[in-house]
Parts: structure tokens; C-alpha cells; sequence
């Protein structure tokens, strides 16, 4: 199971979600949902658009966890 840990990330960084969707360029809705888990996965451009904002790594934001 991957756990998202966007929330955590963006806390540090006390960004909110609608900040960090204008910067990324993604729509609220499809940010909350990567942030909540409910999306099945992710384009390798968004997460490093992400990361890049945050200045963060992948791993910042994603966690595995076996089930």
C-alpha cells in the first residue's frame, strides 16, 4: 500500500492546497484527491512538479507500507 504524505509535506512548508495546485497547475480537486489517496496513481511530470515546488524528494511525500 502506498501512503501519501502530501499533507505532512505541505504543512512543513505551510503551503496551502490551493497554493500548491496554482503553482503545480493542477485543479484543487485532482490535488485533494492525490492528497486524500483516492487517485490510482500519478504521472511522473506532476510528481516532479510537486517536488520541485515543495523542494522535496518522492519519497518525502510517499511512503510504502506492505499490507
Amino acid at each position: 500500500m502506498i501512503i501519501i504524505r502530501l499533507d505532512r509535506m505541505m504543512a512543513d512548508r505551510k503551503m496551502s492546497l490551493n497554493e500548491l495546485a496554482d503553482k503545480v497547475g493542477m485543479t484543487n480537486v485532482n490535488l485533494s484527491n492525490l492528497k486524500t489517496g483516492k487517485m490510482k496513481g500519478i504521472r511522473f511530470e506532476t510528481l516532479d512538479a510537486i517536488c520541485r515546488v515543495l523542494d522535496c524528494q518522492p519519497g518525502d511525500i510517499m511512503e510504502y507500507k506492505a499490507d
